[in-house]
């Protein structure tokens, strides 16, 4: 039996949240495969920790001698690229395992990748002219990238990502920005970049049992920053007043902002809208199933695992149109929803109720939706496509 695990170099809790998504999903969908596999993270072992996963100390992780022990085939490293880790790529090439590496970015990891793009994410992640602090966070992260960045850290970087047969990136785009940057170091390292999205797990499946007016927005509603709450309230506030058959279901920590908002809403329009908290993956598939949209109202993502379980439970997907968004051009491909042609509130309402008249006039198809991206995204169709990489053979079906 082939033997494939996965690893991140980062301790986490170790409990079904961890195998949900991530490293902890891509392990369990080469399971379903017919491959052996485990998880490895550092740290003690924790009370929660699921059994097949395996704890050891961040030094083992930097040794070929404890990689060569573990007799695997292959190995998906989530370490994004990160120079503080290129250590364990050079151990685990070392020990002659099969290595890919998996870049959890939107690709633009350094001006190398694309200047002008670069700089337009660096003053959207700062959060300049948005938030407290902006204009500070920007001057630091331009005086570390072009210092310590531009002559030390990608020159790391790239020695970190010489050591996988395959860099694997999240999204199409993504994929192009790593084959700028590495075809900047040369040795052909660009022709190593492919893509790979994350795995989403099979429970986020359409069931047949029908949409409803429902839009669903997923997210940390405690970080403005990344999230824009105010973005979300804003477009919602109109939306709810604009359209009198929608409902809303929104998911995740709530935040002040948020909750007092919803606190003033009168009571017709507060019926209409329900704030979740946190839940659980089977919670949230049982919310997304009946739900028509899933919307994203982020200033940025790496990948939005959210918007991609919304996908395989058959809804579209609506979100801004931004350079540090590079997931959703390839989700809204195939005209499984739309990206605002303004990235700003009176844009992100329009896309949204564009969408819902596409729902209402019948040009949206969930089954057709669901089955297209669950084969794209499900774990075992995931962990599939690297060992198709290798030419590996492998029992499991898609699912």
């Amino acid at each position: 039996m082939s033997r494939w695990f996965t690893c991140t170099p980062v301790e986490f809790g170790g409990g079904p949240d961890f195998f949900a998504r991530d490293s902890g999903l891509l392990s369990r969908g080469f399971r379903s495969l017919g491959v052996e596999s485990r998880a490895v993270m550092p740290g003690p072992v924790r009370d929660d920790d699921e059994p097949d996963l395996i704890r050891t100390d961040f030094g083992n992780l930097e040794s070929a001698d404890w990689w060569a022990s573990r007799k695997i085939d292959g190995l998906v490293l989530y370490a994004w690229g990160r120079p503080k880790f290129r250590k364990v790529a050079e151990a685990v090439r070392s020990a002659g395992i099969r290595l890919v590496l998996n870049q959890d970015s939107g690709g633009l990891v350094s001006p190398r990748a694309g200047f002008v793009d670069w700089w337009k994410e660096q003053c959207i992640v700062s959060g300049i002219g948005r938030v407290a602090g902006g204009t500070p966070r920007l001057v630091k992260q331009l005086t570390k990238e072009f210092t310590v960045g531009f002559f030390v850290s990608d020159r790391l970087r790239a020695t970190h990502l010489a050591q996988g047969d395959w860099i694997a990136a999240v999204s199409p785009l993504a994929a192009e920005r790593y084959r700028a940057y590495c075809g900047r170091f040369g040795n052909g390292l660009e022709e190593r970049v492919v893509f790979v999205p994350h795995p989403v797990d099979p429970r986020f499946t359409d069931d047949d049992s029908g949409k409803q007016e429902r839009i669903v927005a997923i997210g940390r509603w405690d970080d403005e920053r990344q999230k824009r709450t105010s973005m979300l309230i804003e477009v919602m506030d109109r939306l709810l007043v604009q359209d009198l058959e929608v409902e809303i279901d929104l998911v995740g920590s709530r935040g002040p902002a948020l909750t007092e908002w919803h606190r003033g809403l009168g009571a017709s329009l507060k019926e209409r809208v329900v704030l979740h908290g946190r839940k659980t993956s089977d919670e949230i598939a049982a919310l997304l199933r009946p739900a028509r949209i899933s919307y994203c109202p982020s200033a940025f993502e790496s990948f939005h695992i959210a918007s991609a379980e919304a996908l395989c439970c058959g809804c579209t997907v609506v979100a801004g149109r931004s350079v540090s968004l590079a997931s959703f051009e390839w989700f809204v491909s195939d005209g499984d929803g739309r990206q605002a042609e303004t990235n700003d509130a009176a844009g992100h309402l329009a896309a949204l109720k564009a969408e819902l008249v596409d729902w209402r006039v019948g040009r949206r198809q969930p089954a057709d939706i669901s089955s297209r991206w669950s084969a794209r995204l499900h774990a075992p169709n995931v962990a599939r496509r690297i060992l198709d990489l290798f030419g590996e053979p492998h029992a499991g079906l898609a699912q």
